[in-house]
């Protein structure tokens, strides 16, 4: 088991909810942190600085454009949202090159995502069969046990 932690981690923060940006904050408090509350703002920092993570807002912020960009600069990222809750939005991540797909309402678990993501990471492995295994039940409480099931193949290809 690798003993990996945010200690030192350089995250950038896109949402543009100034509270969900102060609830990361102090989730967060052990990282450097930068945030943005626009696209313009959070695509500039992604254009001119390094960071090891990027959550981003999908809703609000352009999160998918943002992607496109940490993407490109190889930043690990992690997108976060509230409404764009959808089977839809988590295969939409996961094909934009996203590490995770967070719901708001499990936030405060977000040390233990970003940890998770990083560690698949560092052992060449596939973050999104840990992401199943801590959010499955969730989706299937949310989306219903089948939510899954439409497109078998993808998700199964997604999650090992």
């Amino acid at each position: 088991m690798s003993n990996i932690t945010l200690e030192n981690k350089k995250i950038l923060i896109v949402d543009d909810e100034p509270d969900v940006l102060d609830s990361l904050e102090e989730l967060l408090d052990m990282c450097t942190l930068v945030r943005a509350q626009s696209f313009e703002e959070a695509d500039t920092f992604l254009k001119i600085q390094d960071f090891d993570i990027a959550i981003l807002d999908i809703m609000g912020v352009d999160g998918y454009q943002l992607l496109e960009t940490a993407t490109q600069k190889n930043v690990v990222t992690v997108m976060l949202t509230a409404h764009a809750l959808s089977p839809d939005n988590i295969k939409k991540s996961y094909l934009g090159g996203a590490c995770s797909y967070i719901p708001k309402e499990e936030m405060i678990d977000i040390e233990t995502f970003l940890i998770d993501v990083l560690t698949a990471k560092e052992e060449g492995k596939n973050p999104w069969t840990t992401w199943y295994k801590r959010l499955g039940a969730f989706c299937d409480k949310k989306f219903g046990p089948e939510w899954d099931k439409d497109e078998k193949e993808f998700w199964e290809k997604m999650i090992y």
